[in-house]
């Protein structure tokens, strides 16, 4: 069985739906599944160069495309005009199409290419059907109205199948949009188990955070965007700092809007700065050592589909500190492998000041409950066959 993935790109800054095409990667070809990828990426853009997946790059290359996207919205979508005749021309090579994520040229292109014909296409929404979006920003919310009309509702509505990761992520997405029509299922998700050497992804993360030395600390590791609640978590620790001088705060990952001056500067104006430590985006060994080296993993998001992270952390056996706005809190109160709160200051402060109040017993009890919650929820090496299996089997709409 072949699959085809269509995404915007494969860089991993785009965040969750390129880890997830790629930390399985290794469970489906085991079970003889491969993928190809169609992005609209550019042929010398390093992380096509560096993919360990077949990639089809679609951009445009044109060298005014850059100066004009800025001017015409639709090229700030990465408009090109090879991504839907590619698409059409090649999706009956593969056993079944899926598209990931909505609101970009390639979701786009996808429904001008595949919807009405006879391929088999999934649409992976990725959370990006939550109202959360539009009630932040209810003018952008129109916009994307208008465009469910023209195009992303189509795309969904004439779906094989829209899959969603939780229960929650599907609710959800029926209140955003009008008409909402969709061939809907909740299917696994997850990650493959972490291996390597855990002292040597330990020592990897440790030299590209000098500052930390081997001082404890509880991490934060996702991109770095308002959505994610990263001031929340600076207000927060200010507040625990306190009570275990001893443990530190790492918040690393990409800093997707520019926004790490500003909350290096409020924990500066805070007086922790000192105890905060910023690497940036981790990779490979380096980024699987700051899970395995962290006392327990903080994710205050306000809006969050599933949190390919948390199962990240989890693999690890590793404490889930997270919010009631990540889809997959109910997992985590259910395996008791955490604490829940509200996404506000009040509440991220109630996560960590409960997790600092537990005695070393409890806390190892807690991340032997949070490794056997991944294996039971999110062990994608586990759960594989199940996901192979809706593809192959559901029929075209």
């Amino acid at each position: 069985m072949v699959i085809l993935h269509i995404i915007p790109t494969v860089n991993p800054e785009y965040g969750g739906p390129v880890a997830g095409i790629y930390t399985s990667a290794p469970a489906f070809l085991e079970q003889g599944c491969e993928r190809e990828i169609v992005s609209l990426d550019l042929p010398d853009d390093p992380w096509v160069l560096a993919s360990s997946l077949k990639v089809y790059p679609m951009g445009n290359a044109d060298p005014g495309y850059k100066s004009w996207k800025q001017r015409i919205p639709l090229m700030r979508y990465g408009y090109s005009p090879k991504l839907a005749p590619w698409i059409r021309a090649n999706a009956a090579r593969y056993d079944a199409v899926i598209v990931n994520g909505l609101w970009n040229y390639a979701s786009f292109a996808a429904r001008q290419a595949l919807s009405g014909g006879d391929v088999r296409y999934f649409v992976y929404a990725h959370g990006m059907l939550d109202p959360y979006f539009n009630r932040i920003d209810p003018i952008k919310g129109l916009f994307k109205q208008a465009l469910w009309l023209w195009s992303e509702g189509r795309l969904i509505n004439r779906a094989t199948s829209v899959m969603f990761t939780t229960e929650e992520e599907k609710e959800l997405a029926k209140t955003s949009f009008w008409p909402f029509r969709a061939r809907s299922k909740v299917v696994p998700y997850g990650v493959v188990d972490v291996e390597g050497d855990p002292e040597a992804q330990i020592a990897a993360f440790r030299a590209l955070a000098p500052g930390l030395g081997e001082r404890r600390f509880v991490l934060f590791l996702s991109r770095i965007h308002p959505k994610k609640g990263c001031d929340l978590l600076i207000e927060a620790f200010s507040q625990i700092a306190a009570k275990d001088p001893d443990l530190d705060l790492v918040v690393a990952g990409p800093d997707s809007v520019g926004s790490v001056a500003q909350l290096q500067e409020r924990a500066r104006a805070l007086g922790i700065d000192g105890r905060v430590h910023w690497p940036g985006m981790l990779k490979g060994d380096a980024k699987w050592g700051a899970f395995r080296a962290c006392e327990a993993f903080v994710l205050p998001s306000h809006q969050e589909n599933f949190g390919i992270v948390v199962a990240e952390a989890m693999a690890c056996a590793r404490p889930v500190l997270t919010t009631n706005k990540v889809n997959t809190w109910r997992e985590v109160v259910a395996g008791r492998a955490g604490f829940v709160e509200n996404d506000d200051v009040g509440g991220v402060t109630r996560l960590l000041a409960q997790f600092v109040a537990l005695s070393p017993v409890e806390k190892l009890e807690m991340s032997k409950r949070a490794r056997a919650t991944y294996l039971e929820k999110f062990d994608m090496g586990m759960m594989t066959p199940e996901l192979i299996d809706i593809f192959r089997t559901l029929k075209a709409a």
